[in-house]
């Protein structure tokens, strides 16, 4: 049932006579005069500020007393409930408790737009008493924008970006997560990595933190560096066996092979060769090693940055090797006795 609240409001629309007499009857300051059957003085109480995060339900309550005769919520200079009459037209919004006690409503789903100063008004036979409690929403933090993962090559100078929102503010810090290092971190928005290298590549965690709740995303860095091979392993084998020769690059893009003997370039498949590479390997196959298979080789590792190589020879076990020309010479055991008495000679 809509509420009669004034005699001079009879003639006016029933809208704008309730939003009149709200305002002359409940939102005068404490203290000065309010004609209602008589003089009287309006009661105004501040309650303790409530704090409320964002996505929660909210009950605002208030205490009647006896011969109330209106009742009113507004949220700054909205009405949500006259009475029993819904103003709001917020789904969200809803009455709970309307008594001679209490009158109680909630709001769902709180979200920032909710923040601000509440009032409930209540007029009795004698005078307007108005309540009102300031509303703080906090709102969790969240990460909005952050830098993309990205692709550099070794030297390049680096900055990694993170912002966030949330209430209170949050505190953004960045890290170095996988691997992890702690000497490579930041207490603000920007993380600068001047003239990385490719120790620095990895996983990067950005964290966004206030007293709700924290959000974290990461960034993958990749730091792209020229070919290093490591040193070649010389191997021997016998006439007629299985030989294999190993090589292994490290580098970003991984890089791709190509092998030689003297300055002729070896294909998969020549002269019975086979070449298998795979990610930092690359391994050259002899099926059945000849007289002519033993010598000098070179695995070169190549990417778009740069190349590296390395030499590896094959020779026949019981040889001595040339490592300058990849040639072997085999020492009869007459040679080397004659090699050592020799040695003995000249000492005397």
């Amino acid at each position: 049932m809509k509420m009669v609240v004034c005699g001079y409001c009879a003639a006016a629309s029933w809208r704008r006579c309730v939003v009149m007499s709200l305002r002359l009857l409940f939102l005068l300051p404490a203290g000065l005069p309010v004609r209602s059957q008589g003089e009287s003085q309006s009661d105004n109480k501040q309650m303790d500020n409530i704090t409320v995060r964002q996505g929660e339900t909210l009950f605002l309550s208030c205490s009647q007393g006896d011969f109330v005769t209106h009742t009113a919520w507004l949220n700054r200079s909205s009405i949500l409930y006259a009475g029993e009459d819904k103003w709001s037209v917020d789904p969200r919004v809803s009455l709970v408790t309307l008594n001679q006690d209490e009158f109680t409503i909630k709001i769902e789903d709180v979200d920032l737009t909710d923040e601000g100063q509440y009032i409930c008004a209540v007029q009795t036979s004698s005078r307007p008493r108005t309540t009102s409690v300031h509303i703080i929403v906090q709102v969790p933090p969240k990460i909005l924008n952050l830098s993309k993962d990205l692709v550099v090559n070794e030297g390049s100078n680096v900055m990694l970006m993170c912002l966030a929102n949330g209430k209170p503010e949050p505190a953004i810090g960045w890290r170095m997560l996988s691997p992890s290092d702690d000497s490579l971190a930041s207490d603000s928005e920007i993380l600068e990595i001047p003239f990385i290298s490719r120790y620095r590549a990895g996983v990067y965690e950005c964290t966004a933190a206030n007293e709700i709740a924290v959000d974290t995303q990461t960034v993958e860095l990749t730091v792209n560096y020229p070919p290093s091979v490591s040193d070649g392993r010389d191997v021997g084998v016998t006439l007629g066996q299985r030989g294999v020769l190993e090589c292994e690059a490290d580098a970003v893009p991984e890089a791709d092979f190509e092998w030689y003997r003297d300055d002729r370039r070896i294909f998969n498949g020549f002269d019975g060769i086979e070449i298998e590479d795979a990610g930092a390997f690359s391994k050259l196959t002899f099926f059945n090693v000849s007289e002519a298979d033993y010598g000098n080789y070179t695995c070169i590792a190549i990417n778009k940055l740069g190349s590296a190589n390395t030499s590896i020879i094959l020779y026949r076990p019981g040889a001595v090797q040339d490592g300058n020309s990849g040639t072997s010479t085999v020492f009869t055991p007459t040679c080397l006795l004659f090699i050592i008495l020799l040695q003995l000679l000249l000492k005397f």
